[in-house]
């Protein structure tokens, strides 16, 4: 086990503390389960978000093509990827809750064991 100390004033080895401090001092309560977390979390919603908006866009293509085939084509092509899309961003969202509540793994609240020092 690695201590890190200084030499103090009075000749004794002092311990420097590396905690941040102010306005860095919320940082502490960052953990590596925590990063986890956030990731799956935002990469959930930012896929859904980008699927929706791709539908949208697909029906609003259907809607201004104006009969033309070659573009309704195009646009009922965007609107059958961002379906499928939604559905791979569901289907993953229920995979997550089905982990949490048949083997209790929780992946959107992620707590890693910690190591017991004694």
């Amino acid at each position: 086990m690695r201590t890190l100390l200084a030499q103090g004033t009075g000749g004794r080895g002092d311990t420097i503390n590396l905690s941040p401090t102010g306005q860095f001092a919320n940082l502490n309560g960052i953990t590596i389960p925590g990063i986890i977390t956030f990731a799956v979390t935002a990469v959930l919603v930012v896929a859904g978000l980008i699927f929706f908006f791709m539908l949208i866009i697909g029906g609003i293509k259907w809607i201004v093509s104006g009969g033309d085939k070659a573009n309704t084509e195009a646009a009922r092509n965007q609107i059958t990827a961002a379906l499928i899309g939604l559905v791979i961003v569901f289907a993953a969202w229920a995979i997550i809750t089905l982990l949490s509540n048949i083997f209790g793994i929780s992946i959107l609240n992620l707590t890693l064991p910690g190591i017991q020092q004694g």
